[in-house]
């Protein structure tokens, strides 16, 4: 199959350009950066902020694989830290512009390519924070709430077309992500927010003792290879699988408290 993912020079999209590429399937990769190569991986320079070079790369694809595209991964993302009230408004219109702008303008290519072609699979990477407003971490939050509703409508949309839409939750896992967010710092806030510096500390020792990007990867490889994916598939620790469950099934002020113990807010 002929494969593109966004984000591939690092943590996600890097373990799983490598383990489809290891499946022999012929993988496309964007990148923003000169980046180690990867064995069977075709890199695409574009950052997902930029219209024109989404669409060059995108081009550039299509003539290298005579107009096929059976597997679209969008993958690339951001995360910022710190109380929504805190937060710059030029930092939530980036985190916007990365992890949700970012998926449109890749799909605003996508989506008429594989309609036309009467098939394909787009798989979007969200976050157990697209099923969950996670405090502290509201923006990227809305980011990944932002995903998962517009999969939801364009699944139902493409529902006759041949395409399936699936949305990928992962829960944490120990990759570069956590060292790259952008967090503001704890002593700024202490006042307004004294849990904020103990909630920090958890989500991160959370994160960095979390599942490794391999296992996700491996997930993702069978569900490429599925003949038709599910609409969800939350890949997660048993306890973090679990809360998701509890969201669904307990009432808000319940799961807010119980929330609130984890976070230890």
């Amino acid at each position: 199959m002929t494969i593109l993912i966004t984000g591939v020079s690092s943590g996600f999209g890097k373990a799983i350009a490598q383990a489809l590429a290891a499946r022999g399937h012929e993988v496309f990769g964007t990148v923003r950066r000169d980046v180690a190569p990867i064995d069977g991986v075709t890199y695409l320079e574009a950052d997902v902020r930029d219209d024109s070079q989404v669409a060059s790369a995108f081009d550039r694809m299509m003539k290298l694989t005579d107009g096929r595209i059976d597997v679209f991964i969008n993958n690339a993302g951001i995360g910022i830290g710190g109380p929504v009230e805190f937060c710059r408004i030029e930092d939530i219109e980036r985190q916007m512009d990365v992890n949700f702008m970012g998926m449109a303008r890749w799909l605003s290519h996508i989506v008429p390519a594989m309609r036309r072609q009467g098939s394909g699979k787009i798989l979007c990477i969200s976050s157990i924070g697209g099923l969950v407003g996670l405090p502290y971490q509201g923006a990227y939050s809305a980011s990944k709430f932002a995903i998962e509703g517009y999969c939801e409508a364009l699944r139902l949309e493409l529902r006759k077309s041949g395409v399936s839409v699936s949305v990928i939750e992962p829960g944490d896992f120990s990759t570069g992500f956590t060292s790259a967010r952008k967090s503001i710092d704890a002593g700024t806030v202490a006042e307004a927010y004294p849990s904020y510096a103990r909630s920090l500390a958890s989500i991160e020792h959370d994160e960095n003792n979390g599942l490794k990007p391999d296992y996700l990867a491996s997930r993702i490889c069978r569900i490429v290879e599925k003949k038709k994916p599910a609409y969800r598939y939350v890949v997660a620790t048993f306890i973090q699988r679990l809360a998701v469950f509890a969201k669904w099934i307990l009432p808000a002020p319940a799961f807010a408290w119980i929330l609130s113990l984890y976070y230890k807010l």
